[in-house]
């Protein structure tokens, strides 16, 4: 695995431009595979399907001073900072579940060379004593995977409690009371620093090193831009006729913000933080249910046509189906 470097000693970028970096790398460089680390200031990151409004305590960021930015990965809502070793790993294998599934475990393994136990677990996570250090999301490109996370060495609880806010359904469903009781620091079990653990993860998972050139970093700063661009980060979630909200083992949590015309659907919006296996997965499952009566014969008839095992992780015909029968009238304004 290549180890990738930017010239000179400069670690002060925000977060976007290490997301293009990743992007630039998957779309422009040689097949192979490529892992860099990276830290930022203060910064939550939203999944690509995210309702921002929702899930981020935007006026705590802003008091804080906390950036926001939306990734094109799925997955949820995660707080940065300099304590928050992070990690991108880009290859040529297109099939995203089982390279995914490879990352985590080599993450995991990594972690055990120090003699800390740690596991994958969950949709996307590394466990150490059932709590989470790393997680972890993912996106695919054509002919290639990203896989990207964090690697909690330290943590700013204050930050992590007040900034985001999570779906309630999760935290039932782990049987906790916040998000800080479910994670943990790598710092607890290592007598290593950060600067320390940082070399070894490198030195343990690459065999050699690509620093890139000052015209790629140019093009990097240019791609970067498209994650400033507000309908980016705020997305497309606007208020719908009808709405429903579950949680499934696997998949996660999600929500259709759906429009109807007489009884059949005409638009349909997911949101949450399941993992997408298509670029755009609301506009693919629209394209086979548009026209469709909300009736049980004629939708469970559309969405097995529409096999949305393939769009979403986790997720079955009859899973989506239920969800649309269970859509309820909302105040467009709320």
């Amino acid at each position: 695995m290549i180890h990738l470097t930017l010239p000179g000693t400069e670690e002060g970028r925000q977060l976007s431009f290490y997301l293009a970096m990743e992007e630039y790398v998957a779309r422009h460089l040689p097949p192979a595979e490529y892992l860099f680390t990276w830290v930022v200031d203060n910064t939550v990151i939203i999944g690509r399907n995210q309702n921002l409004m929702t899930e981020v305590n935007t006026d705590y960021c802003k008091q804080a001073g906390i950036r926001i930015f939306r990734r094109k990965s799925g997955g949820g809502c995660v707080f940065a900072d300099r304590r928050n070793i992070m990690f991108s790993y880009i290859c040529d294998r297109t099939d995203v579940e089982s390279t995914f599934a490879d990352y985590t475990a080599l993450m995991a393994q990594m972690l055990r060379s120090l003699g800390v136990d740690a596991v994958p677990g969950g949709r996307n996570d590394v466990l150490i004593d059932g709590k989470k250090v790393s997680g972890n999301a993912f996106y695919s490109l054509p002919g290639r995977s990203i896989a990207h996370g964090t690697m909690l060495f330290g943590v700013n609880t204050a930050h992590i409690t007040n900034a985001i806010t999570p779906d309630r359904s999760k935290l039932s469903a782990h049987a906790v009371q916040s998000v800080a009781s479910r994670i943990t620091t790598l710092s607890r079990y290592t007598s290593m620093s950060q600067d320390e653990f940082r070399r070894y993860a490198i030195s343990y998972l690459t065999d050699r090193e690509l620093c890139l050139a000052p015209e790629m970093v140019r093009q990097i700063e240019l791609m970067e831009q498209q994650y400033h661009n507000p309908s980016w980060l705020y997305g497309r979630h606007a208020g719908r006729e009808y709405t429903h909200s579950f949680r499934r083992e696997g998949m996660g949590s999600m929500t259709l913000d759906v429009t109807l015309k007489g009884d059949a659907l005409h638009e349909l919006t997911l949101s949450g933080d399941f993992f997408p296996l298509v670029s755009e997965p609301s506009a693919v499952l629209q394209q086979h249910l548009r026209g469709v009566r909300l009736e049980r014969e004629h939708l469970e008839t559309a969405v097995e046509a529409a096999k949305p095992e393939l769009i979403i992780r986790g997720l079955d015909a009859r899973a989506m189906t239920d969800a649309l029968l269970n859509i309820k009238p909302i105040n467009q304004y709320h």
